[in-house]
């Protein structure tokens, strides 16, 4: 039985990495020790499972058989390892996580530093992306992203509150163009756009219409005079009066206070559902996992009885 299945999780990441750099560092082994246990695998089974290139790996026919019929079962002796750990005294291993840059705000330092403390034996492994992944086919446990965008299969667990972006402006930059009174009129403004990764279009400033057709959103495409992959640069140029911007309110809260930015276009800016943990109904959650959902869980409940 060893022989059989040695070699098989091996296999997998390396067809879920495409490639055996990614599988080594996703398995914590070196490259050599990936290739050896593939090499080991196509003996016994006596057929090539993957094709090399100098840039890329691609699964055979008979790989991509292979690969169809032993992900689900490793998908289910994970499951059971995970269940048997559970005797274990406390949650312990290490926790995958991917976060966009929106949800990683609010997995603070003190929030992560006391789960940590209350649990010595867990180690987390932190990715902070706006690429987009399937937490699945990557090997993470869960992610976190705006729940809005995350598939109806996943379990999810508020880490925040409803969102709301704000548009905003230096009173400096008010002073030499006027103050749009509708989305549209955005189009005659300098805008300072953002996207998630410097290959994707710029983010389309979504918004709520107001009046009878009140609740309908619709989005603009403004004109980037400035596009970034940073909210936070585009909030001081923003304050330096370079444009106008779309930001989350939270990001800004104390700029709008003290007057440094002022906010336009409020009645179209409705909140929207925030940031959620995510994980996968059919995976069995491990008790590392389950023990930050806790944590979670009870921050928020300290937040909203602050």
């Amino acid at each position: 039985m060893a022989d059989e299945l040695d070699g098989m999780a091996t296999f997998v990441a390396v067809a879920e990495a495409k490639g055996f750099r990614a599988a080594a560092d996703r398995l914590r082994v070196s490259h050599s020790a990936v290739s050896q246990a593939l090499r080991r695998l196509e003996e016994r089974v006596g057929v090539a499972l993957v094709r090399r290139t100098t840039r890329s790996v691609h699964l055979t026919e008979a790989g991509e058989r292979l690969y169809a019929s032993v992900r689900p079962a490793l998908d289910e002796v994970r499951a059971a390892v995970a269940a048997v750990g559970e005797l274990g005294e406390s949650p312990r291993g290490t926790l995958r996580l991917h976060l966009t840059t929106g949800a990683e705000a609010y997995f603070n330092g003190p929030l992560l530093a006391g789960f940590l403390a209350t649990h010595p034996h867990v180690r987390l492994d932190l990715a902070v992306s706006e690429t987009p992944v399937d937490i699945v086919a990557d090997g993470y446990d869960a992610g976190a992203r705006l729940g809005e965008v995350i598939d109806k299969d996943m379990i999810a667990v508020p880490v925040s509150g409803d969102i709301r972006l704000v548009v905003v402006a230096a009173p400096s930059y008010f002073e030499r163009h006027p103050v749009p009174k509708h989305p549209r009129e955005l189009v005659e403004h300098d805008c300072l756009a953002w996207h998630p990764t410097p290959d994707a279009p710029p983010y389309r400033w979504e918004f709520t219409e107001t009046g009878p057709k009140g609740g309908r959103g619709f989005s603009v495409a403004v004109p980037g005079r400035v596009i970034t992959t940073d909210p936070a640069m585009n909030a001081r140029l923003a304050r330096a009066g370079a444009g106008v911007t779309m930001i989350r309110e939270d990001r800004v809260r104390d700029d709008l206070v003290s007057g440094a930015l002022v906010e336009v276009l409020a009645e179209f800016c409705a909140p929207f559902p925030g940031y959620y943990l995510y994980y996968p109904q059919r995976r069995h959650a491990s008790p590392a996992l389950r023990a930050l959902v806790d944590c979670l869980r009870r921050a928020r409940r300290s937040e909203r009885g602050a």
